[in-house]
């Protein structure tokens, strides 16, 4: 029985070495591509595609908003997923915020409602590792404060 799951993406990295057949999207660049193939008229291909999966899953809720459509079409992959696929959503932010993402209260209740039945929710806390690692490696003199809000691909 498919069920979604709030976790980190990593985990996806097992569950494709058991052979399933296992897709990691960003959410932004999912919904970029699920807008993307409406206006090729390919939508119904790409969520078929989508529906094949055995799992499905969507990193970094929340840093973007979604587009009224993007929201929407978010929803719909959600909604075809349901007790069909698992999912697993990463996040930062609690549920009372994803209407700041998704825009509608209404939609947000309906994407929440799918996702948190007969879920497994996984919440870390704590300090961000990247963040610990980063004061550590400053300790140890391995980052010069120079470079501490650099990217890697600022580097490049």
């Amino acid at each position: 029985m498919p069920f979604p799951v709030f976790l980190t993406g990593a985990s996806s990295y097992f569950i494709v070495d058991l052979a399933y057949q296992v897709r990691f999207y960003r959410v932004t660049e999912l919904v970029t591509q699920l807008m993307e193939a409406r206006e090729e008229r390919q939508l119904l291909r790409m969520k078929a595609q989508l529906a094949k999966l055995d799992l499905l899953v969507l990193d970094e809720l929340g840093y973007v908003p979604a587009s009224k459509l993007g929201a929407e079409l978010l929803f719909d992959v959600i909604s075809t997923a349901y007790e069909r696929q698992s999912v697993i959503v990463t996040t930062n932010l609690p549920f009372g915020q994803w209407t700041e993402v998704l825009g509608s209260e209404r939609l947000t209740g309906a994407v929440l409602d799918r996702l948190t039945h007969r879920c497994h929710i996984l919440e870390a806390t704590g300090e961000s590792y990247r963040l610990k690692d980063a004061r550590r490696q400053r300790q140890d003199g391995a980052i010069a404060p120079e470079q501490e809000g650099s990217s890697p691909s600022d580097s490049s």
